[in-house]
């Protein structure tokens, strides 16, 4: 089992809720600054590395989960066709 207040727990944590608000405001047309968002990513990729093989695994669900936040979130923003990609 996951401990909860380790460096990767307490990041993912983080960055779903950083995730969960850009969301709603997204959604409402406000204006967002998701500049730190790769920042956070990465830190929580670093923590992840660091934790011994079982819980890294007990960790990916949910991984799996705050990406389909940033699905969510992407979805909110318009998507790549709003953003000109």
């Amino acid at each position: 089992m996951l401990a909860s207040d380790t460096p990767a727990v307490r990041l993912l944590e983080h960055l779903a809720g950083v995730v969960r608000l850009a969301r709603v405001l997204a959604s409402a047309h406000r204006p967002l600054d998701l500049a730190g968002l790769d920042d956070l990513a990465g830190r929580l990729c670093a923590a992840a590395l660091d934790l011994p093989p079982e819980q890294g695994r007990a960790l990916c669900p949910d991984l799996v989960a705050l990406l389909g936040e940033l699905d969510a979130l992407a979805a909110a923003c318009g998507g790549p066709e709003r953003a000109g990609a």
